[in-house]
């Protein structure tokens, strides 16, 4: 019987890019992280190229506090051009892309009064810490721009050399047991 499993991170280099789409046909360029085989597919783990980032809009609470909501697309359209401007003053590009905006650029390293915990709602799965890079205004109401510290990961079937397939969460449940397999793999690996 052969091994369910196999990692195997020498077939790609770490400059491996591979490009993760969507529906609207835009495009993510990711590195492969790693690449390994279950029951015969092969998949990676892909990490954003860019800093994938999120605007949220601040909002007051009946409490006096704020709190951070997510935008529909309409209102991340008409604020989008606002955000480009304000992180262009900072020399970073925001990018529209598969699956999350990314910003391209040296990001500094964070103040303490620039790391936010965010926890959202049920509908989102937006949580952690993250890096505030800007804030701005858009008719009177105020956003901020954010980049989470730790890595946005994503898990694709490899279907050729160069084409890959975001795992829908149904697949990633299915093969989420033999990921426990390969993580022990994956952070022995990192400790070598």
């Amino acid at each position: 019987m052969t091994d369910p499993v196999k990692v195997d991170g020498d077939d790609m280099s770490d400059e491996t890019i591979l490009y993760l789409k969507d529906e609207a046909g835009l495009s993510l360029p990711c590195y492969v992280e790693r690449a390994f085989e279950i029951d015969g597919d092969d998949y990676v783990l892909l990490q954003p190229v860019d800093y994938p980032v999120q605007i949220f809009a601040w909002e007051a609470t009946d409490e006096d506090e704020n709190t951070l909501a997510d935008l529909e697309d309409d209102e991340l359209a008409e604020v989008f051009p606002t955000a480009q401007a304000v992180l262009a003053e900072q020399n970073l590009t925001l990018k529209r892309t598969a699956h999350t905006l990314t910003v391209d650029g040296d990001i500094a390293e964070p103040e303490e009064e620039d790391i936010f915990s965010i926890e959202t709602d049920e509908d989102s799965d937006v949580e952690g810490e993250f890096q505030k890079l800007a804030s701005f205004f858009h008719e009177e109401q105020e956003y901020a721009v954010f980049t989470a510290l730790s890595p946005l990961l994503f898990f694709a079937r490899l279907k050729n050399a160069t084409q890959v397939d975001l795992l829908s969460p149904e697949e990633f449940q299915k093969i989420q047991p033999m990921l426990a397999m390969i993580e022990d793999s994956l952070f022995d690996d990192e400790d070598e």
